[in-house]
Protein backbone atom coordinates (compact mmCIF):
# COMPACT_ATOMS: atom_id res chain seq x y z
CA UNK A 1 0.00 0.00 0.00
CA UNK A 2 1.33 3.71 -1.13
CA UNK A 3 2.32 5.88 1.99
CA UNK A 4 -0.03 8.18 3.11
CA UNK A 5 1.52 12.06 3.58
CA UNK A 6 -0.52 15.32 5.00
CA UNK A 7 0.78 18.51 4.57
CA UNK A 8 -0.37 21.56 7.06
CA UNK A 9 1.48 24.99 5.58
CA UNK A 10 1.94 28.01 7.71
CA UNK A 11 2.61 31.72 6.70
CA UNK A 12 3.08 33.23 3.80
CA UNK A 13 1.27 32.51 0.25
CA UNK A 14 5.12 32.04 -1.52
CA UNK A 15 5.46 29.06 1.26
CA UNK A 16 2.29 27.74 0.17
CA UNK A 17 3.10 27.57 -3.26
CA UNK A 18 6.49 25.70 -1.96
CA UNK A 19 4.30 23.07 -0.61
CA UNK A 20 2.18 23.07 -3.34
CA UNK A 21 5.11 22.06 -5.28
CA UNK A 22 6.62 19.82 -2.70
CA UNK A 23 3.26 17.56 -2.52
CA UNK A 24 2.91 17.30 -6.32
CA UNK A 25 6.40 16.39 -6.45
CA UNK A 26 5.66 13.05 -3.65
CA UNK A 27 2.26 12.56 -5.62
CA UNK A 28 3.94 11.51 -8.89
CA UNK A 29 6.73 9.48 -7.06
CA UNK A 30 3.73 7.40 -5.76
CA UNK A 31 2.99 8.83 -2.33
CA UNK A 32 -0.90 9.03 -1.42
CA UNK A 33 -1.89 12.26 -0.44
CA UNK A 34 -4.47 13.02 2.66
CA UNK A 35 -5.97 16.37 3.46
CA UNK A 36 -6.15 15.44 7.34
CA UNK A 37 -2.76 15.12 8.64
CA UNK A 38 -4.46 12.92 11.55
CA UNK A 39 -5.32 10.08 8.88
CA UNK A 40 -1.56 10.83 7.41
CA UNK A 41 0.95 7.99 7.97
CA UNK A 42 3.96 11.02 7.44
CA UNK A 43 2.94 14.01 8.71
CA UNK A 44 4.47 17.24 7.20
CA UNK A 45 4.54 20.66 8.87
CA UNK A 46 5.68 23.23 6.25
CA UNK A 47 6.71 26.05 8.95
CA UNK A 48 7.28 29.72 9.03
CA UNK A 49 10.57 31.43 10.58
CA UNK A 50 9.67 34.84 9.84
CA UNK A 51 9.19 36.53 13.11
CA UNK A 52 8.55 35.05 16.82
CA UNK A 53 4.59 34.80 16.34
CA UNK A 54 5.04 33.15 12.97
CA UNK A 55 7.49 30.56 14.57
CA UNK A 56 5.71 29.88 17.87
CA UNK A 57 2.71 28.74 15.66
CA UNK A 58 4.74 26.35 13.75
CA UNK A 59 6.28 24.78 17.20
CA UNK A 60 3.26 24.32 18.42
CA UNK A 61 1.47 22.30 15.42
CA UNK A 62 4.67 20.14 15.28
CA UNK A 63 3.92 19.23 18.93
CA UNK A 64 0.26 18.91 18.34
CA UNK A 65 0.94 16.48 15.85
CA UNK A 66 3.86 15.10 17.93
CA UNK A 67 1.23 13.82 20.30
CA UNK A 68 -0.67 11.89 17.35
CA UNK A 69 2.52 10.48 16.74
CA UNK A 70 2.93 9.35 20.20
CA UNK A 71 -0.81 8.02 20.37
CA UNK A 72 0.23 5.94 17.33
CA UNK A 73 -2.33 7.77 14.83
CA UNK A 74 0.62 8.81 12.79
CA UNK A 75 4.06 7.57 11.97
CA UNK A 76 6.26 10.11 11.09
CA UNK A 77 6.76 13.78 11.56
CA UNK A 78 8.66 15.81 9.30
CA UNK A 79 9.31 20.06 9.34
CA UNK A 80 9.90 21.54 5.67
CA UNK A 81 9.88 25.34 5.77
CA UNK A 82 11.58 28.36 6.84
CA UNK A 83 11.69 27.49 10.46
CA UNK A 84 13.33 24.62 9.43
CA UNK A 85 16.06 26.11 7.04
CA UNK A 86 16.56 28.85 9.53
CA UNK A 87 17.42 26.49 12.57
CA UNK A 88 19.10 24.09 11.25
CA UNK A 89 20.84 22.59 14.33
CA UNK A 90 18.52 23.37 16.59
CA UNK A 91 15.28 21.75 15.39
CA UNK A 92 15.65 17.99 16.12
CA UNK A 93 17.26 18.83 19.16
CA UNK A 94 14.68 21.17 20.83
CA UNK A 95 11.85 19.19 19.38
CA UNK A 96 12.95 15.29 19.43
CA UNK A 97 9.07 14.74 17.78
CA UNK A 98 10.36 15.02 14.65
CA UNK A 99 11.62 12.00 12.36
CA UNK A 100 12.94 14.60 9.48
CA UNK A 101 13.93 18.24 9.26
CA UNK A 102 14.29 19.23 5.26
CA UNK A 103 15.63 22.89 4.71
CA UNK A 104 13.76 24.38 1.38
CA UNK A 105 16.61 22.80 -1.19
CA UNK A 106 14.98 19.54 0.24
CA UNK A 107 11.99 20.44 -2.01
CA UNK A 108 13.81 19.59 -5.12
CA UNK A 109 13.51 16.30 -4.29
CA UNK A 110 11.29 15.44 -1.37
CA UNK A 111 10.36 11.61 -2.24
CA UNK A 112 14.17 10.83 -1.94
CA UNK A 113 14.25 12.17 1.64
CA UNK A 114 11.20 10.79 2.67
CA UNK A 115 12.12 7.11 1.59
CA UNK A 116 15.56 7.56 3.13
CA UNK A 117 13.69 8.58 6.59
CA UNK A 118 10.81 5.80 6.04
CA UNK A 119 14.18 3.08 4.99
CA UNK A 120 16.92 4.29 7.76
CA UNK A 121 15.54 6.67 10.27
CA UNK A 122 15.48 10.14 10.92
CA UNK A 123 16.99 12.19 8.68
CA UNK A 124 18.00 16.07 8.90
CA UNK A 125 19.18 17.61 5.19
CA UNK A 126 19.80 21.10 3.76
CA UNK A 127 21.08 21.40 0.27
CA UNK A 128 22.03 24.93 -1.27
CA UNK A 129 18.75 27.38 -1.42
CA UNK A 130 19.43 27.67 -4.99
CA UNK A 131 17.73 23.76 -5.39
CA UNK A 132 14.60 25.04 -4.74
CA UNK A 133 12.15 25.00 -7.38
CA UNK A 134 10.70 27.72 -8.83
CA UNK A 135 7.97 25.59 -10.93
CA UNK A 136 6.16 22.30 -12.02
CA UNK A 137 3.13 20.80 -11.06
CA UNK A 138 1.38 21.60 -8.27
CA UNK A 139 -0.81 20.10 -5.70
CA UNK A 140 -3.26 23.36 -5.23
CA UNK A 141 -5.20 24.48 -2.11
CA UNK A 142 -6.54 27.50 -3.21
CA UNK A 143 -10.19 27.05 -4.88
CA UNK A 144 -9.90 26.74 -8.80
CA UNK A 145 -10.67 30.12 -9.63
CA UNK A 146 -7.98 31.92 -7.51
CA UNK A 147 -4.44 30.80 -7.82
CA UNK A 148 -1.23 32.45 -6.43
CA UNK A 149 1.75 32.47 -9.35
CA UNK A 150 5.05 33.27 -7.73
CA UNK A 151 7.28 35.02 -10.08
CA UNK A 152 10.82 35.06 -8.17
CA UNK A 153 12.80 33.66 -5.00
CA UNK A 154 14.67 35.14 -2.24
CA UNK A 155 15.60 39.00 -1.16
CA UNK A 156 18.14 41.49 -2.09
CA UNK A 157 16.76 44.68 -0.05
CA UNK A 158 18.64 43.46 3.46
CA UNK A 159 15.75 45.41 5.36
CA UNK A 160 17.65 45.68 9.18
CA UNK A 161 14.94 43.52 10.61
CA UNK A 162 14.35 40.74 7.88
CA UNK A 163 15.76 37.47 8.29
CA UNK A 164 14.23 36.33 4.40
CA UNK A 165 17.35 37.03 2.90
CA UNK A 166 19.33 34.53 5.25
CA UNK A 167 16.66 31.79 5.02
CA UNK A 168 15.52 32.31 1.30
CA UNK A 169 19.10 33.39 -0.61
CA UNK A 170 19.55 36.32 -3.20
CA UNK A 171 16.94 37.45 -5.40
CA UNK A 172 15.97 35.34 -8.29
CA UNK A 173 13.71 35.72 -10.87
CA UNK A 174 11.61 33.13 -12.95
CA UNK A 175 11.54 34.06 -17.20
CA UNK A 176 8.85 34.95 -18.19
CA UNK A 177 8.49 32.31 -20.75
CA UNK A 178 8.38 30.22 -17.24
CA UNK A 179 5.67 32.45 -15.83
CA UNK A 180 3.42 32.41 -19.20
CA UNK A 181 3.68 28.67 -19.28
CA UNK A 182 2.27 28.20 -15.77
CA UNK A 183 -0.11 30.72 -15.81
CA UNK A 184 -1.89 29.30 -18.77
CA UNK A 185 -1.43 26.09 -17.35
CA UNK A 186 -3.52 27.51 -14.34
CA UNK A 187 -6.18 29.26 -16.69
CA UNK A 188 -6.74 25.59 -18.10
CA UNK A 189 -7.65 24.57 -15.23
CA UNK A 190 -9.84 27.20 -14.12
CA UNK A 191 -8.63 29.69 -12.61
CA UNK A 192 -9.67 33.29 -13.09
CA UNK A 193 -7.49 35.22 -11.04
CA UNK A 194 -3.65 34.77 -10.76
CA UNK A 195 -2.29 36.75 -7.57
CA UNK A 196 1.68 37.14 -8.50
CA UNK A 197 3.82 37.12 -5.52
CA UNK A 198 7.14 37.06 -4.35
CA UNK A 199 9.24 38.59 -1.64
CA UNK A 200 9.47 41.54 -3.97
CA UNK A 201 7.53 41.43 -6.95
CA UNK A 202 8.57 45.62 -8.52
CA UNK A 203 11.78 43.88 -8.50
CA UNK A 204 11.01 41.02 -11.20
CA UNK A 205 13.30 40.90 -13.71
CA UNK A 206 16.14 42.66 -12.72
CA UNK A 207 18.62 39.73 -12.46
CA UNK A 208 17.67 38.29 -15.96
CA UNK A 209 16.86 41.09 -17.71
CA UNK A 210 18.70 44.46 -16.25
CA UNK A 211 15.83 46.18 -15.28
CA UNK A 212 12.08 46.34 -13.56
CA UNK A 213 10.06 43.66 -15.65
CA UNK A 214 6.88 43.28 -13.66
CA UNK A 215 5.06 45.72 -16.06
CA UNK A 216 6.04 43.74 -19.47
CA UNK A 217 5.05 40.29 -17.76
CA UNK A 218 1.98 41.49 -16.54
CA UNK A 219 0.90 42.72 -20.22
CA UNK A 220 2.14 39.32 -21.41
CA UNK A 221 0.08 37.51 -18.86
CA UNK A 222 -3.29 40.13 -19.91
CA UNK A 223 -3.17 38.07 -23.32
CA UNK A 224 -4.46 34.39 -21.44
CA UNK A 225 -7.64 33.49 -22.92
CA UNK A 226 -9.86 32.94 -19.35
CA UNK A 227 -7.59 35.09 -16.99
CA UNK A 228 -10.13 37.99 -15.91
CA UNK A 229 -8.14 39.28 -13.04
CA UNK A 230 -4.47 39.71 -12.48
CA UNK A 231 -3.09 41.02 -9.22
CA UNK A 232 0.25 41.90 -7.78
CA UNK A 233 1.34 41.47 -4.08
CA UNK A 234 4.32 43.21 -2.42
CA UNK A 235 4.97 46.25 -4.59
CA UNK A 236 8.30 47.92 -3.11
CA UNK A 237 7.63 51.99 -3.02
CA UNK A 238 11.09 52.76 -4.63
CA UNK A 239 10.75 50.40 -7.70
CA UNK A 240 7.09 51.52 -8.36
CA UNK A 241 7.54 52.44 -12.17
CA UNK A 242 5.95 55.08 -14.69
CA UNK A 243 5.26 51.67 -16.66
CA UNK A 244 4.00 49.46 -14.43
CA UNK A 245 1.41 52.18 -13.27
CA UNK A 246 0.16 52.51 -16.83
CA UNK A 247 -0.12 48.94 -17.49
CA UNK A 248 -2.57 49.20 -14.23
CA UNK A 249 -4.27 51.80 -15.78
CA UNK A 250 -4.78 50.79 -19.10
CA UNK A 251 -5.34 46.52 -19.06
CA UNK A 252 -8.44 45.66 -18.01
CA UNK A 253 -7.29 42.30 -16.46
CA UNK A 254 -4.53 44.18 -14.72
CA UNK A 255 -6.73 45.38 -10.93
CA UNK A 256 -5.74 48.40 -10.17
CA UNK A 257 -4.58 47.23 -6.28
CA UNK A 258 -1.17 48.31 -4.99
CA UNK A 259 -0.11 46.52 -2.19
CA UNK A 260 3.19 49.01 -0.76
CA UNK A 261 4.87 47.18 2.24
CA UNK A 262 6.16 50.55 3.65
CA UNK A 263 6.99 49.98 7.41
CA UNK A 264 7.25 53.09 8.62
CA UNK A 265 7.23 56.80 6.99
CA UNK A 266 9.67 58.41 9.65
CA UNK A 267 13.07 58.96 7.64
CA UNK A 268 14.89 57.97 10.55
CA UNK A 269 13.03 54.57 11.65
CA UNK A 270 13.52 54.12 7.61
CA UNK A 271 17.22 54.17 7.69
CA UNK A 272 17.88 52.46 10.79
CA UNK A 273 15.28 49.81 8.93
CA UNK A 274 17.56 50.25 5.90
CA UNK A 275 15.06 51.11 3.48
CA UNK A 276 15.04 54.36 1.20
CA UNK A 277 12.42 57.21 1.36
CA UNK A 278 10.74 59.43 4.14
CA UNK A 279 7.05 60.80 4.61
CA UNK A 280 7.31 63.90 1.91
CA UNK A 281 8.66 61.30 -0.42
CA UNK A 282 6.61 58.33 0.26
CA UNK A 283 3.13 61.13 0.16
CA UNK A 284 4.59 62.16 -3.38
CA UNK A 285 4.35 58.76 -4.75
CA UNK A 286 1.09 57.94 -3.08
CA UNK A 287 -0.27 61.07 -4.91
CA UNK A 288 1.17 60.12 -8.63
CA UNK A 289 -0.40 56.66 -8.04
CA UNK A 290 -3.84 58.05 -7.42
CA UNK A 291 -3.34 60.70 -10.00
CA UNK A 292 -2.40 58.07 -12.39
CA UNK A 293 -4.39 54.53 -11.69
CA UNK A 294 -8.12 55.86 -11.04
CA UNK A 295 -10.04 53.84 -8.74
CA UNK A 296 -6.73 52.29 -7.03
CA UNK A 297 -6.96 50.87 -4.41
CA UNK A 298 -4.08 50.55 -1.57
CA UNK A 299 -2.90 48.62 0.40
CA UNK A 300 0.15 48.76 3.30
CA UNK A 301 2.28 47.25 5.98
CA UNK A 302 3.45 49.17 9.36
CA UNK A 303 5.60 48.50 11.92
CA UNK A 304 5.29 49.80 15.36
CA UNK A 305 8.11 50.18 18.15
CA UNK A 306 11.64 49.74 15.90
CA UNK A 307 14.58 50.07 18.08
CA UNK A 308 14.84 54.13 18.36
CA UNK A 309 11.25 55.02 17.78
CA UNK A 310 10.40 58.14 19.73
CA UNK A 311 7.30 59.36 20.26
CA UNK A 312 7.82 62.38 18.07
CA UNK A 313 8.95 59.33 14.93
CA UNK A 314 5.27 57.55 16.36
CA UNK A 315 3.62 60.66 15.53
CA UNK A 316 4.31 61.19 12.32
CA UNK A 317 3.27 57.55 11.83
CA UNK A 318 0.26 58.30 12.93
CA UNK A 319 -0.49 61.07 11.15
CA UNK A 320 0.75 59.85 7.59
CA UNK A 321 -1.86 57.32 8.46
CA UNK A 322 -5.04 60.00 8.74
CA UNK A 323 -3.54 61.85 5.94
CA UNK A 324 -3.42 58.94 2.98
CA UNK A 325 -6.00 57.13 4.41
CA UNK A 326 -4.90 53.68 2.54
CA UNK A 327 -7.64 51.66 1.95
CA UNK A 328 -6.17 48.51 3.59
CA UNK A 329 -3.18 48.47 6.41
CA UNK A 330 -2.33 46.10 8.44
CA UNK A 331 -0.26 46.86 11.65
CA UNK A 332 2.41 44.82 13.32
CA UNK A 333 5.04 45.20 16.55
CA UNK A 334 8.65 45.03 16.05
CA UNK A 335 9.70 41.53 16.23
CA UNK A 336 13.51 41.32 17.71
CA UNK A 337 14.62 38.50 15.40
CA UNK A 338 18.17 36.86 16.21
CA UNK A 339 20.89 37.00 13.23
CA UNK A 340 19.40 40.39 11.90
CA UNK A 341 21.19 43.87 12.14
CA UNK A 342 18.24 45.26 13.61
CA UNK A 343 18.53 42.42 16.80
CA UNK A 344 21.56 44.71 18.38
CA UNK A 345 20.50 48.23 17.59
CA UNK A 346 19.75 50.20 21.40
CA UNK A 347 16.83 51.68 22.12
CA UNK A 348 14.67 48.28 21.88
CA UNK A 349 11.04 49.33 22.79
CA UNK A 350 9.30 46.74 25.50
CA UNK A 351 6.11 45.12 24.19
CA UNK A 352 3.27 46.58 25.79
CA UNK A 353 4.85 50.29 24.44
CA UNK A 354 4.87 48.59 20.86
CA UNK A 355 1.41 47.01 21.31
CA UNK A 356 0.04 50.56 22.77
CA UNK A 357 1.33 52.25 19.14
CA UNK A 358 -0.43 49.69 17.14
CA UNK A 359 -3.41 49.85 18.91
CA UNK A 360 -3.82 53.45 17.95
CA UNK A 361 -2.60 52.32 14.34
CA UNK A 362 -5.40 49.86 13.90
CA UNK A 363 -8.33 52.21 16.03
CA UNK A 364 -6.92 55.10 13.12
CA UNK A 365 -7.33 53.14 10.62
CA UNK A 366 -10.79 51.30 11.70
CA UNK A 367 -11.91 54.48 11.51
CA UNK A 368 -10.65 55.42 7.47
CA UNK A 369 -11.88 51.68 6.60
CA UNK A 370 -15.57 52.57 7.74
CA UNK A 371 -15.37 55.61 6.32
CA UNK A 372 -14.61 54.20 2.72
CA UNK A 373 -17.03 51.82 3.22
CA UNK A 374 -19.93 53.62 4.06
CA UNK A 375 -18.88 55.92 0.34
CA UNK A 376 -19.27 52.91 -1.33
CA UNK A 377 -23.16 52.32 -0.02
CA UNK A 378 -25.76 52.99 -3.35
CA UNK A 379 -22.79 51.50 -5.59
CA UNK A 380 -23.01 48.44 -7.60
CA UNK A 381 -19.60 45.89 -7.64
CA UNK A 382 -18.89 43.42 -9.42
CA UNK A 383 -18.20 40.13 -6.86
CA UNK A 384 -16.11 37.13 -7.46
CA UNK A 385 -18.17 35.08 -5.75
CA UNK A 386 -16.80 31.93 -3.15
CA UNK A 387 -18.88 30.91 -0.92
CA UNK A 388 -22.41 30.09 1.01
CA UNK A 389 -22.46 31.32 4.76
CA UNK A 390 -25.07 29.34 5.97
CA UNK A 391 -24.94 30.80 9.77
CA UNK A 392 -25.88 34.28 7.92
CA UNK A 393 -27.47 32.94 5.28
CA UNK A 394 -26.05 34.88 2.68
CA UNK A 395 -23.31 34.29 -0.43
CA UNK A 396 -20.02 35.95 0.13
CA UNK A 397 -17.25 36.96 -2.47
CA UNK A 398 -14.37 39.71 -2.99
CA UNK A 399 -14.23 42.90 -5.13
CA UNK A 400 -11.12 43.95 -7.42
CA UNK A 401 -10.44 45.97 -3.67
CA UNK A 402 -10.00 42.36 -1.54
CA UNK A 403 -6.79 39.97 -2.21
CA UNK A 404 -7.22 36.77 -0.95
CA UNK A 405 -6.97 35.79 2.64
CA UNK A 406 -5.37 39.31 3.41
CA UNK A 407 -8.36 41.82 2.94
CA UNK A 408 -12.46 41.55 3.71
CA UNK A 409 -15.64 40.13 2.11
CA UNK A 410 -18.62 41.26 0.74
CA UNK A 411 -21.55 39.52 1.98
CA UNK A 412 -25.00 39.37 -0.10
CA UNK A 413 -28.53 38.29 -0.28
CA UNK A 414 -29.67 36.51 -3.89
CA UNK A 415 -33.11 35.16 -2.49
CA UNK A 416 -34.08 34.48 -6.38
CA UNK A 417 -30.65 33.45 -8.21
CA UNK A 418 -27.96 30.78 -6.67
CA UNK A 419 -24.88 32.48 -7.59
CA UNK A 420 -22.13 29.56 -8.78
CA UNK A 421 -19.24 29.33 -6.98
CA UNK A 422 -16.39 31.08 -9.13
CA UNK A 423 -18.62 33.44 -11.36
CA UNK A 424 -18.36 36.99 -11.32
CA UNK A 425 -21.60 39.01 -9.93
CA UNK A 426 -22.90 42.62 -9.81
CA UNK A 427 -24.05 43.31 -6.00
CA UNK A 428 -25.27 46.41 -4.86
CA UNK A 429 -23.74 47.83 -1.86
CA UNK A 430 -26.37 48.60 0.86
CA UNK A 431 -24.10 48.66 3.90
CA UNK A 432 -20.87 48.73 6.09
CA UNK A 433 -19.76 46.60 9.16
CA UNK A 434 -16.63 45.98 10.81
CA UNK A 435 -14.68 46.80 7.87
CA UNK A 436 -17.14 44.18 5.53
CA UNK A 437 -19.29 45.26 2.82
CA UNK A 438 -22.84 43.57 2.57
CA UNK A 439 -25.54 43.75 -0.38
CA UNK A 440 -27.88 42.29 -2.41
CA UNK A 441 -27.36 40.32 -5.91
CA UNK A 442 -28.15 42.73 -9.17
CA UNK A 443 -30.41 40.63 -11.20
CA UNK A 444 -30.94 42.77 -14.04
CA UNK A 445 -27.17 43.97 -15.27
Amino acid sequence: MAVKVGMISLGCAKNQVDGELLMAKLKAAGYELVDDVAMADVAIVNTCGFIESAQKESIDEILELGLLKKEGRIKKLVATGCLAERFQGEMRKELPELDGVLGIGANEDPAKYLRDMLESGPIEAFPEKEKLPLSGDRELTTPSWSAYLKIAEGCDNRCSYCAIPYIRGGYRSRTMEDIEQEARALARNGAKELVLIAQDTTRYGIDLYGEYSLAKLLKRLSGIEGIKWLRALYCYPDAITDELLEVMADEEKVLPYIDLPLQHCSGKVLRAMNRRGDRESLEALIEKIRSKVPGVILRTTLITGFPGETEEDFTQLSEFVKTVKFDRLGCFTYSREEGTPAASLPDQLDQEEKERRAGIIAEQQMDITGEKGEALIGKTVEVLVEGFDRYAECWFGRSYMDAPDVDGKIFFTAPEKRPTLGSFVQVKIEDCMEGDLTGSLELNV
